[in-house]
């Protein structure tokens, strides 16, 4: 957050270290995840302009992760689940309001098309949100 708009700079590399926290449970706490979507939404914050070229990578990889997490039979306690699910879901609302709607377009297809109560509700709160 301290680098602001300046972040554009390392985007590229910071999208690499970005997928690859998304990617990886880090134990039943998780807090290099809650971390990094932290990061993810301030970086989406300040270099918002930049962002709906990033759409597809990001969104497949949040996507991926909120099934992980729903999906997950581990150690992970709910309360942390739903904080990772919380966290991924306030990213895809700013990535829609940065591509002006593009989120909600491309998530339809996967509402409609998913089963899973909780991930149904993540896409939810994202098509709400206006």
């Amino acid at each position: 957050s301290r680098l602001g708009i300046l972040i554009v700079r390392h985007l590229k590399r910071l999208e690499r270290v970005i997928l690859g926290y998304l990617e990886v449970c880090d134990g039943p706490e998780e807090e290099a995840r809650l971390g990094i979507l932290e990061a993810l939404q301030c970086t989406i914050e300040a270099a918002w302009p930049r962002m709906p070229c990033r759409l597809p990578v990001l969104l497949k990889a949040l996507l991926k992760m909120i099934w992980d997490v729903h999906t997950e039979q581990g150690s992970t306690p709910e309360p942390v689940k739903a904080a990772l699910l919380q966290g991924a879901t306030e990213c895809l609302i700013l990535l829609d309001r940065c591509s002006e709607g593009q989120v909600k377009v491309l998530l339809e297809g996967v509402y409609s098309s998913c089963e899973e109560n909780r991930v149904r509700e993540c896409i939810r709160k994202v098509q709400e949100n206006t």
